[in-house]
C-alpha cells in the first residue's frame, strides 16, 4: 500500500514536471520550479505547524507549570482534570496541533521525492526471480507470462509509459527451456516499438543475472533478450532502463542522476558534497529561524537539537542520494527558511505576547548592576 504515492506520483508531479520542461528545456530548472510550486502550494499548512512551533516555545514553561498543578490538584476527580486540561489547551494551544499539518503534506512530499528518484532521473532496476527445475518436470509446468511491478519510464523529453519486465514463458522453466525477457507496456505494447518512434536518444535497456548465473544464460539478438535454463536451481535476473536524464548536469551538478559523493574507488564528487554541504547549512538556518533549536527544560533534548543538523546530513555519506533529490531537498530547505523568516515577523497572540513581556521584564531585573571599578581622578 502506498497510500496513494503513485497516483500523486503518476498524476500530479509528472504532468507539473513536463509542463515545466516544455516551458525551459532543462531537467535542472525543472527540478526547482517543480519544488517551488508543490512548496507554495503547501504553505497554509507548513504555515500552520511554524506558528504552532513558535507559540509552543514560548507557552510550554507556563503550560508544563500549570499542567502539572491542575494533575496534582484534581488528581482525585479525573472528569474535572480532564476539563481544566482542555481550558489550558484552550488558552495556550495544543502541542499536538502541529503534528496535523505535517501528516497531511507527508503524502504529497512522498510523491516528489519518489518521482525525482524514478525515471527521467534515475535508472529503473526490474527484479524477476525464477525457478529451474530439471527437464523431467516440464510436463507439470503451465507455462503462464510473469510481470514485475511496472515503473513510470520516460523514453523520450515529456513522452513516459508505464513500462513493467516479462517473461513470457513464466517464473517457471524446465532444463532446455527458453523464454523471451521483454520490456512491454501495461497495455501490451512492446518496449522496442515505442522506442523506434524516439530514435534520437531512446534509453537503450539492458539484462544481467543477479544469482544463478551458471544455471542460465541470457543471448541478445537484433534487439531481443532470450534466457535458456541450463541447470536447476533458483536464478534472479534483473533489467535496467536508463534514465534519461540521469546523466544531464545542471549549472556545477555533473549528473542528476548520480549517487552518493564518493565512489568505491574513492573519488569525491564535489558537485554531491557541495550540495550536502549547502543542505546541512540550510537546515541549521531554518532550525535557528524557526526556532526548533532553542533552549528548552529537557536538556537531553537540547543536545539533540544541537546536533541534529550535523547527524542528518551526514546520513547522505552513508545512505547516499541522487545528485537531483539532494537538488530538490536544498531548494526545499531554503524556502522553508525564507518561509519560517517572514512568519518570525507575525505578531503572537495577545496572552503570549504578555508572557514575552513578562519574561523580558524579568531578565532586566535579575540583571546584575555593573559596578564602575576605574579608580577615581585625583583633584588637581
Amino acid at each position: 500500500m502506498d497510500f496513494g504515492i503513485s497516483f500523486l506520483t503518476n498524476n500530479l508531479m509528472l504532468p507539473i514536471l513536463d509542463f515545466f520542461y516544455g516551458v525551459m528545456p532543462s531537467y535542472g530548472l525543472a527540478i526547482i520550479a517543480l519544488t517551488l510550486v508543490v512548496r507554495v502550494a503547501l504553505y497554509p499548512v507548513n504555515a500552520g505547524q511554524i506558528r504552532n512551533m513558535r507559540r509552543m516555545k514560548v507557552a510550554q514553561p507556563v503550560m508544563q507549570k500549570r499542567i502539572k498543578e491542575v494533575q496534582e490538584r484534581y488528581k482525585a476527580d479525573p472528569a474535572k482534570q480532564q476539563e481544566e486540561m482542555a481550558k489550558i489547551y484552550q488558552e495556550f494551544g495544543n502541542p499536538l496541533a502541529g503534528c496535523l499539518p505535517l501528516l497531511l503534506q507527508m503524502p504529497v512530499l512522498f510523491a516528489l521525492f519518489a518521482t525525482l528518484r524514478g525515471s527521467p532521473f534515475a535508472d529503473i532496476p526490474y527484479t524477476l526471480d525464477l525457478d529451474i527445475l530439471p527437464a523431467e518436470q516440464a510436463a507439470q509446468i503451465q507455462p503462464k507470462a510473469f510481470s514485475a511491478s511496472p515503473h513510470n519510464i520516460y523514453v523520450a523529453p515529456g513522452i513516459h509509459y508505464e513500462v513493467t519486465a516479462t517473461l513470457a514463458g513464466g517464473n517457471r522453466l524446465a532444463v532446455g527451456e527458453s523464454t523471451a525477457l521483454e520490456f512491454r507496456t501495461t497495455d501490451g505494447r512492446p518496449l522496442t516499438d515505442i522506442l523506434a518512434e524516439y530514435p534520437e536518444h531512446p534509453p537503450i535497456p539492458a539484462w544481467n543475472v543477479k544469482a544463478g548465473g551458471d544455471l542460465v544464460k541470457l543471448v541478445d539478438q537484433e534487439g531481443e533478450t532470450t534466457l535458456s535454463a541450463l541447470a536447476p536451481g533458483k536464478v534472479s535476473l534483473e533489467g535496467i532502463i536508463p534514465g534519461l536524464a540521469a546523466r544531464d548536469g545542471f549549472l556545477f551538478i555533473q549528473a542528476l542522476g548520480r549517487v552518493g559523493a564518493v565512489d568505491s574507488d574513492g573519488t569525491i564528487h564535489w558537485d554531491t558534497l557541495i550540495l550536502i554541504l549547502v543542505f546541512g547549512a540550510s537546515t541549521y538556518l531554518n532550525q535557528v529561524i524557526s526556532g526548533s533549536g532553542s533552549p528548552s527544560s529537557n536538556p537531553q533534548q537540547d543536545q539533540v537539537n544541537r546536533y541534529f543538523p550535523l547527524i542528518f546530513t551526514s546520513l547522505f555519506l552513508f545512505f547516499p542520494l541522487p545528485a537531483g533529490v539532494l537538488m530538490y531537498m536544498v531548494v526545499a530547505n531554503l524556502f522553508q527558511t525564507g518561509q519560517a523568516f517572514i512568519l518570525s515577523r507575525e505578531p503572537l497572540p495577545e496572552n503570549l505576547q504578555k508572557l514575552v513581556d513578562t519574561q523580558d521584564k524579568s531578565a532586566k531585573e535579575t540583571q546584575p548592576i555593573a559596578f564602575d571599578r576605574s579608580r577615581p581622578k585625583k583633584k588637581a
